[in-house]
């Protein structure tokens, strides 16, 4: 028998040494006073004295992180995630029954403490205990370390002991849900109206990506969870909903990365009678105050990497082209046509793109040569119209559109664009798009036919924009990785043991997923295999 499967049996034997004392290990609920964390919040700044004069007794639930034995003395940590307040036990307060109860807890066990608050002669804050509950019995012993490569893999596997045992993982948690409120806030304070669009689409549409497929039984159709709801939130502006947005789960079938998840969450929003200039003005202000919301005041101020990373406006603003040259080292006259183009990248043994266009060898370049170079935050502007099939032209240069994509940190945060409304164009382009999947692009859009109708009764000149949540997330908290951000990452399936003498598959619960190595883009606002930009319809 190992080590752990002696400490679970263990951890059985007193399960069973409770259940015939009669003593529940798992009672339907509690009645409490305070958690931990708030005990420390109302009351950690308190002196002895204070907490004497004031008299509280509570009852105080929480997660035993560490026990201490000391003759007839017992000390307990009892945690929330937060914050930990001790018990301070002594026998002679305690039932007989009540003081047995205590030498059947172990590390892990949820309990709860009911006595006076006060402090002990150390001073530590602390809880001295009349009475402790079970409230749950816990079979499966915590981790005693929690580091290292291995370790860092088993947090993405098992988030719930990384919540336990990890303060940080739940801070970072803490500040995702921050920023979405933040972000709602925000919009709604100018005037925007959240809404909900389908999930499953009879026509994957609004990013370049490969989709997931699935059937509908009943209907005997097949559906494609969406890439985007772009093309839905397009159709409630033409219906007269001139500020809209959704904080959104999107799905694209593509790798994984330190960038890259599948299942992802992004904003997009719709503003009509606007177009991209003033969206980069718009997205500077938001994304600013959503730092100094959740992070305090001068929090425009960040580090990424080890280096400074600065917010503060204004952010600089660079074309494509210019991009590809001035940091790209790639000679301006290299740009002058498609042959120069191919010949640019082929001297650089770049996979070329199928269809081999312009636009698309252009961006093979600054996917190869410029992303990684954008740390400070940075509006990429004025793509190509063959990679950019739902952005308008711009009226004095037709092969680029108005559309940017913000970068920070060396990743792509945003993707945006004055929307195409001349349902003319828009049909073309889908027909573009459809010949190019012909020629070998997975990733080029469907032709939506019903979304040309919506065109030709008339969207108002608009400016549209999506925004990964989750990079932004990394951004804001120093994370490193979008696994650190996602509570529930995708990771391949592998057998884990039952306890019963068999194995069994556990969802998301992975191995080895090439998590390095692999390319995609599942976060909202990054790039395609293949360097197809995608995020807010492209």
């Amino acid at each position: 028998m190992s080590e752990l499967e002696q400490q679970m049996e263990n951890r059985r034997a007193k399960r069973r040494a409770l259940e015939e004392r009669g003593v529940a290990a798992y009672p339907t609920r509690c009645d409490y006073d305070l958690e931990p964390s708030t005990v420390v919040e109302r009351h950690g700044e308190r002196s002895a004295e204070e907490l004497e004069e004031l008299g509280l007794r509570l009852t105080v639930p929480g997660r035993v992180r560490a026990i201490r034995k000391q003759g007839k003395l017992r000390f307990l940590d009892v945690s929330d995630g937060r914050a930990k307040v001790q018990a301070f036990c002594r026998k002679n307060d305690f039932a007989e029954d009540d003081w047995w109860l205590l030498d059947q807890i172990d590390l892990g066990d949820i309990v709860s403490v009911t006595g006076r608050l006060g402090r002990t002669r150390t001073g530590e804050l602390s809880v001295f205990g009349e009475r402790v509950r079970m409230l749950a019995k816990a079979l499966r012993p915590l981790p005693e370390k929690w580091h290292g490569l291995t370790d860092v893999e088993a947090r993405y596997r098992q988030r719930y002991l990384d919540l336990i045992v990890t303060p940080e993982a739940r801070r970072v948690f803490e500040l995702r849900a921050a920023v979405v409120r933040a972000i709602r806030r925000h919009l709604e304070d100018h005037g925007f109206v959240e809404v909900e669009t389908p999930m499953m689409h009879s026509i994957p549409g609004g990013a370049a990506a490969r989709p997931f497929t699935t059937h509908h039984n009943a209907l005997d159709i097949p559906l494609y969870l969406r890439v985007a709801p772009e093309l839905h939130l397009k159709r409630l502006t033409v219906g007269g909903m001139h500020r809209v947005y959704e904080i959104n789960r999107n799905f694209r079938n593509e790798g994984v990365s330190t960038q890259h998840n599948p299942e992802f969450t992004m904003l997009e929003f719709y503003w009509a009678y606007s177009d991209f200039e003033q969206l980069m003005d718009f997205t500077e202000q938001m994304l600013g105050d959503v730092a100094e919301t959740v992070l305090g005041e001068g929090a425009r101020e960040l580090s990424w990497r080890g280096e400074p990373l600065s917010l503060e406006r204004p952010w600089r603003r660079l074309r494509v082209a210019d991009a590809v040259v001035e940091l790209g080292g790639v000679p301006r006259q290299a740009l002058a046509d498609e042959a120069a183009l191919r010949a640019e990248c082929e001297k650089r043994r770049l996979e070329l793109p199928r269809p081999a266009t312009w636009g698309r060898l252009l961006m093979a370049l600054f996917d190869e040569l410029v992303e990684d170079q954008l740390q400070q935050p940075t509006f990429v502007t004025h793509y190509p119209t063959d990679v950019s099939p739902l952005s308008k032209q711009c009226p004095d240069e037709p092969h680029l559109t108005e559309r940017f994509e913000l970068y920070i940190g060396g990743m792509e945060i945003a993707n945006a664009f004055t929307e195409l409304n001349d349902p003319e164009v828009q049909r073309q382009r889908f027909e573009e798009q459809a010949a190019a999947r012909e020629g070998g692009d997975e990733e080029a859009h469907h032709v939506d036919y019903d979304y040309v109708r919506a065109l030709e009764h008339g969207l108002p000149p608009t400016g549209g924009e999506g925004i990964g949540i989750d990079r932004l997330v990394m951004i804001l908290s120093g994370s490193p990785s979008i696994r650190d951000v996602i509570l529930f990452p995708l990771l391949r399936p592998r057998a884990i043991p039952t306890g019963l003498g068999e194995d069994v598959s556990a969802e998301n619960d992975g191995g080895d997923d090439g998590f390095e190595g692999d390319a995609g883009d599942e976060d909202g606002s990054g790039e395609a295999e293949g360097g197809a930009p995608v995020g807010a319809g492209e």
